[in-house]
């Protein structure tokens, strides 16, 4: 219960359908066990009267008499089921509250999980697997429901019904009540133990779960490089293989589960054959009426049901706990990045890092090392450099998707972290290397950097994105779908959604990684182009593989190995002997050399 306790804050939150629910719940179970009492005034009016009904045989009052019994007994029969119906009504008000509670909780909780996912930093998701999160947010949160609703509202009913029910068999004959209950410290071992293997088991296979889905959703993802090597039976296999460990686990668990039944059966049986023989016995010796047995047995029968549940609540609860646990994993992770202040000022652009060095959580290696580096409003920045040089890092300290481990960024003078994060990103433009686009219509995912976009807006960004005519020639133009992670659209086509994306906020600062590696000379023209001129006072820093010579860069960097090896303009740079001057030569040998056709 520990990993529950979790759960006292919404309990709190909707206490009152919670003490409604609980007084539902008592309601019921009192008209409940007003029932039994019911039938043992009648069963003992005609046992007492049964003698007085032979005495006066072949009299007319034998007839009086039947008619007056047969009227009682109808009498008491309906008020037995007036408190039938009085219960079922306090039943369905106990659903309609602690159930609906149940419900509520869910949607606080899943909510709360997504908002933690969506405050977490970058470091967080390098660690986990998709589907694993994926899990939590779904089966987990489902598995804690079943604990809220059906868990809290059969264990709340076990609780009452058994004070309820041992307090008026303890009025009736308190030997027979213990004779009756005889098995339930049995009982109460047994869960015991069984608990303890629920427990364990159920920590394992959620974890087994989330393998699995964390699994799946690579393969959904990654289905055109599955294809493409001819891997479908591989990696089927080594789905079957997971699904099987996974089937292994919960039949164990699902053993362990049907042990509860048939030892709930036994032993209520064993407790209504103890009830009928150490009740007639203290009939016969006058201590107790017929009625009583009869009442007793009713008492055990309404028992079986909450006592049999007794083992299922258990699952159930150590079910949940094991998932609670999963969810507070999330929930009590700190993240790295964190806004400590808010501050919506406009941003300049002057950027200027301090002997900035940064490794990845669980590296040693620096991906950047003794950065010095200072980029003023308004200019035009290249960096460049072979892969792993850091040019996507230096990208992710700028938007501040990671803190440096050493040195400073600052930006228009203040500490990047002394800075308000949201403030900086949507004043930032930032088109990732990836350009991740969500599936949804074109409009949507350009409109995602400005949701409140007008149509005009949403036209200009993608003109000047060069992805207008593109656009166009789908039947539904901007209103196409373009499925997930924007697979009907060519690798072209996606890096220029994500520039629109990027164009339409208008930011005063813009990050470009790699975003032009897709498109061709014209289009790379264009929207350079654009950049060149319409957004001229804005800072610009483009990372990218190849020299651009449509554009006239204020400052151009070439890292190497997570340091800076070359900096300056285009033509001091040519003067040096190093990598950039090596790859304008090679880049100029490439666009002279023709094209040979077969």
């Amino acid at each position: 219960m520990k990993e529950l306790a979790y759960l006292n804050k919404y309990f709190i939150k909707y206490r009152w359908r919670l003490l409604l629910g609980i007084l539902f719940v008592s309601l019921s179970n009192y008209f409940g066990v007003l029932q039994p009492q019911m039938i043992r005034e009648g069963l003992d009016l005609v046992v007492q009267n049964i003698e007085l009904y032979r005495l006066t045989e072949g009299f007319a009052l034998q007839d009086r008499l039947f008619a007056i019994l047969g009227q009682t007994l109808l009498f008491f029969g309906s008020l037995v089921l007036v408190l039938a119906v009085i219960m079922g009504l306090f039943m369905y008000l106990m659903r309609q509250t602690i159930v609906v509670m149940s419900r509520l909780i869910e949607y606080d909780l899943r909510k709360e999980l997504f908002a933690k996912y969506e405050e977490l930093d970058q470091s967080f998701y390098t660690r986990q697997k998709t589907g694993d999160l994926m899990a939590r947010i779904t089966e987990d949160v489902s598995k804690v429901r079943m604990y809220l609703g059906p868990g809290l509202l059969y264990g709340i009913n076990l609780v009452t019904l058994f004070v309820m029910v041992v307090t008026a068999m303890i009025s009736v004959s308190p030997r027979l009540t213990m004779y009756s209950l005889l098995p339930l410290p049995l009982l109460s071992l047994s869960i015991y133990y069984v608990s303890q293997l629920i427990n364990t088991r159920s920590a394992i296979i959620q974890k087994q779960l989330g393998k699995l889905n964390a699994l799946a959703q690579e393969v959904y993802s990654g289905i055109r490089v599955v294809k493409s090597y001819v891997q479908e039976r591989a990696m089927g296999q080594l789905f079957a293989r997971e699904s099987e460990d996974y089937k292994d686990k919960s039949l164990k668990l699902a053993r362990v589960d049907a042990l509860f039944h048939p030892l709930m059966v036994v032993l209520i049986g064993f407790s209504t054959v103890l009830t009928v023989w150490i009740g007639g016995i203290q009939v016969a010796q006058g201590a107790i009426t017929p009625g009583n047995i009869a009442e007793f047995v009713i008492y055990v029968s309404k028992l079986t049901w909450p006592v049999t549940a007794l083992g299922w609540i258990t699952s159930i609860i150590q079910q949940a706990a094991a998932s609670q646990g999963r969810i507070n994993e999330v929930l009590h992770t700190q993240p790295a990045i964190v806004n400590e202040v808010h501050d919506p000022r406009p941003i300049k652009g002057h950027i200027v890092l301090e002997n900035v060095s940064f490794a990845y959580p669980g590296t040693e290696r620096f991906a950047l090392e003794g950065i010095e580096l200072e980029i003023r409003p308004g200019q035009k920045v290249a960096i460049l450099g072979h892969t792993g040089s850091g040019k996507t890092t230096l990208a992710n300290l700028l938007v501040r998707l990671y803190d440096p481990t050493e040195g400073c960024i600052r930006l228009d003078g203040r500490d990047l972290r002394r800075h308000d994060l949201y403030n900086l990103r949507r004043r930032t433009g930032y088109v990732p290397q990836d350009g991740f686009l969500f599936s949804d219509t074109i409009r949507n995912n350009i409109a995602f950097g400005k949701p409140d976009a007008t149509e005009e807006e949403i036209i200009e960004a993608a003109r000047h994105a060069a992805i207008y005519d593109d656009i166009m020639q789908f039947p539904d133009g901007f209103d196409a779908l373009i499925g997930e992670r924007g697979v009907t659209l060519s690798g072209g086509q996606k890096q220029r959604v994500a520039i629109a994306r990027a164009l339409i906020k208008d930011p005063e600062l813009l990050i470009f990684d790699d975003s032009l590696s897709a498109v061709d000379t014209r289009t790379e023209h264009q929207i350079l182009g654009y950049l060149q001129e319409a957004l001229a006072d804005k800072t610009a820093i483009i990372i990218t593989h190849r020299i651009f010579t449509s554009i006239e860069f204020d400052k151009i960097i070439v890292l190497d190995h997570g340091r800076i090896a070359q900096e300056g303009t285009h033509d001091e740079l040519l003067h040096e002997e190093g990598y950039y001057a090596r790859l304008w030569k090679r880049q100029q040998q490439e666009e002279e050399t023709p094209i040979s056709r077969p």
